[in-house]
Parts: structure tokens; sequence; C-alpha cells
């Protein structure tokens, strides 16, 4: 099954681009289930082919989709992915194409991360709205992957000699403009050799291809520069973690974004105080998703700028979901950002639940709680009960737990990867606490 489009003239256009461009290899990526990008390499003269009929894959090798006997499975390129990589390969040329997954019948997988967010953006399609999504991307940049020393001391939005950085975010933006990713903004960040990269307000699929994309780009680079990037969001003890707050808001069919209203306070629409109560409402089922490892929870802490309370404002850097002020004029930017994904989840999925708890609150006219314009990590618990602020899972093993009673998840994943998902991150919690840490060995060595 593929999607509707003008699928022949796009067979047509991408062939032709191919030759054009002197193409020697095409990737064929996708995603597993949780976050990895994949691919299998083909040669130009095999590509016609592909496009008409797939390319057969061991469906039962990506963790996370199918099992050893009911492994072959069918790669779908998204011609209108077709993009050349601004890197060489062996001084050949290099281009990428997206796939969809589908099983031997050429029915979608349902484990498909780009299929779960494409079904979800069909339903709030159905129902008049465009989701749209602009991330803000942090990572680390270290000397290298095995010794994690800092590339540069400065701070945030620093301008000077210590920001070693400059160059290496400049050429960062060229290759991601290179590779079609719009870039708003670029920014040293709070933490010595910490980075932030904004890219465009686009619909979500397409922002969720752009991510995976990014990662790759900005890795390769850092890579060619003798450096390690990495997206780990708690790499360094005592400094601010990486996150990747998500701006979002709806739009119609004939671009009037419904988020906003002007005879209110925060200039939001009734529609806008659903999706953000839907929200709050089920962040806590799906925090597992959106903050994906072990390591995510060491972000979510007091006293480093990263959300641990549900609850929303405008101003308050504190809150889990703020409402960004705009200028008059500028309508169309009113949109909600909630700060508490990493970048080391997979996008597809994440957004999908995003979407899908938006929907929710939309559906069930959801009123979220009175705004919350104080610093929350100074609230004690008479305070936080007055307005009926939860907090987010204190760690992975907590999350899951949450997830796992998720009827909502259950039926936004798909009953094929919300119980594959559990299964691995379970297995992934369980590891580490059996794992014993250097921590442990400075603290307990001497009993």
């Amino acid at each position: 099954m593929r999607e509707k489009g003008c699928y022949f003239m796009e067979k047509k256009e991408v062939l032709e681009r191919v030759e054009r461009d002197k193409i020697d290899f095409i990737d064929l990526m996708f995603c597993d289930l949780y976050g990895n990008l994949k691919s299998v390499t083909i040669s130009p003269r095999e590509l016609e082919e592909c496009l008409d009929d797939g390319k057969w894959f061991d469906g039962s090798s990506i963790q996370g989709f199918t099992r050893i006997h009911e492994s072959d499975m069918l790669l779908i390129p998204d011609a209108s992915t077709y993009l050349p990589l601004p890197w060489p390969r062996d001084e050949k040329n290099v281009a990428r194409i997206i796939c969809d997954v589908h099983e031997p019948s050429k029915t979608c997988f349902a484990g498909d991360p780009r299929f779960i967010l494409k079904r979800i953006l069909e339903k709030a399609g159905s129902a008049g709205y465009t989701y749209l999504v602009g991330p803000e991307i942090e990572f680390f940049l270290f000397r290298s992957k095995e010794n994690k020393t800092y590339h540069d001391t400065a701070g945030y939005f620093d301008f000077s000699p210590q920001d070693y950085a400059t160059d290496i975010r400049a050429i960062m933006v060229s290759t991601l403009e290179k590779l079609g990713i719009r870039v708003e903004m670029t920014h040293h960040e709070c933490a010595p050799s910490q980075h932030e990269i904004d890219i465009q307000y686009l619909q979500a699929l397409k922002t969720a291809d752009n991510i995976m994309m990014l990662k790759q780009a900005i890795k390769t680079v850092a890579s060619d520069k003798g450096l390690h990037a990495t997206f780990m969001p708690k790499p360094m003890h005592g400094v601010n973690g990486s996150g990747m707050h998500t701006h979002q808001s709806m739009f119609s069919k004939n671009g009037r974004n419904l988020f906003f209203q002007e005879d209110d306070k925060y200039n939001l629409s009734p529609l806008a105080y659903h999706f953000l109560g839907g929200q709050l409402t089920l962040i806590r089922e799906i925090a597992a998703v959106l903050c994906p490892t072990v390591n995510s929870y060491k972000r979510l802490v007091r006293g480093y700028e990263a959300p641990v309370y549900v609850c929303w404002g405008q101003r308050n850097r504190s809150a889990l979901i703020r409402v960004p002020k705009h200028s008059k004029g500028r309508e169309k930017s009113t949109r909600l950002e909630l700060r508490c994904p990493d970048p080391s989840c997979n996008p597809y999925i994440a957004f999908a639940l995003m979407l899908a708890a938006g929907l929710s609150g939309i559906e069930e006219k959801t009123e979220p709680p009175p705004a919350v314009e104080e610093d929350v990590y100074g609230f004690n618990d008479q305070e936080l009960a007055k307005f009926y602020i939860k907090t987010l899972p204190s760690d992975l093993g907590e999350a899951i737990e949450e997830f796992k009673k998720s009827e909502f998840a259950r039926e936004t994943l798909g009953d094929h990867a919300f119980e594959k998902y559990i299964e691995v991150k379970t297995a992934e919690w369980s590891e580490f606490q059996r794992n014993v840490t250097d921590w442990e060995h400075k603290r307990y060595s001497n009993l």
C-alpha cells in the first residue's frame, strides 16, 4: 500500500535526479523502534525496480520488528525524500531515500515508527488539523568518545575566544542547509562544550525525518574535525543536560493557527487549552518514550533548567509546558513548548504520542490547571498540592511502570510496538539495576 500522491511522477523525477547528480550509491534509510537509523545501500541501476517493488530485508535482525520465522519484510522508498548527501564515500557520490517498512503483503508494518506517526497525523488531518513542530536540539562536543574532555569552556550565548566551536557550528549549519534542513538559530548552550541547533517549524513527519538526518550530519561533521558529538541527555555530572524542547501548534488546512485567540490573556484558543490539558494529563504515561533512557532521568532533576514538575506557564522555564510570547502581528507563532523530550528519543513515536495526547485533550475538552508563573523548584509540598502539581517519573523504571498501565499509549502505538518497547526498555532498566558503577566503587570500596 502506497501513500496517495503522484507516485509515478515522483519516480520519473527521482530517476532523472540520480542521473543528473551523478550518484554512485543510494542509501535506503529507515528507523527502528528505538530511534536508531538503519540503512541498506543499492546502486542506481537497482533503483527503478526498488521504487516499483521495494527491497527485501531481514526484519528479525532489527530490534523490535519481527520474529525469525516471519523475518521477510519490505522497504518501500518514499521517492519524495531523495537527497544527495554532502559527504562523499571514498570519493563516490551518495544519496539517501527514506523508506517505509511493509509486510510481505505490501501492507504497512504496524511497528514501523514512521507509519505510527503517519497514522496519528491522518487522524488529526481528518479532523481538519495539521500538526507542526519545531525542535531545539542540544548536544555536546567532546575531544573523543573514550575521554570526555570538554572541547571548549564557553557558556550560554557566549561570543568569545573560549567558544572554539563557532567555526564547527557554522560548518554544521552549512551542511544541514545542503540537506534541505533550514536552521533557524544556533548558539552555545549553558554547559561547557554544549550547543544548540533549532530547525525550521514544519509538519511533524518532515521534522522527524529532519531530526534523524540532523543527528547523522552533526556526528559526521564532528568526526571529520576529530571530535565526538553526543546526544546523550546527561553526559557530564554537575552541568545542564541536553534536551529537545519541542514547539508545537495546530493549523487549519487554509493555514490559520488554531492555537491563537486575541482576547485571551495568553492569546490561546479553547482548542489550545484542551491540547495543553491533554498533554499535561497524559505526560507521565508517555515519559518513557519522550525520555527513553536510564540517563534521561539524570537530566530531569532540580537545578539544571530541566522540567521536573507537571505544570504550565508563560515566562516560567521551570514549567513542563511553556507558552512563548510572540510579537504583535506574528499570531502564527502562537505555540506550546513541551520541555521534557530529549534528543535520545525516537522522534516519530515521540511526536505521535505528543499529538495523540493533545488530540485526546481536544476530544475530551480537558481543561488544564491554572498557569504557574513562580519558580516551581522552590515550592514545598503544600504549594505543589495547592496547584495540583505532579512530578515526572524519577527514573526509567517508574516511567516504564506508568507506560505499561497506559491504554492510551497502547492504542496510539499499537499492540506490537507497545509490547516490544516495554520488553526492550524493561531489559535496559534491569541491566542498569544489576550494573555496578564507578560511583559505587568510589563510595563503598573501603567498606
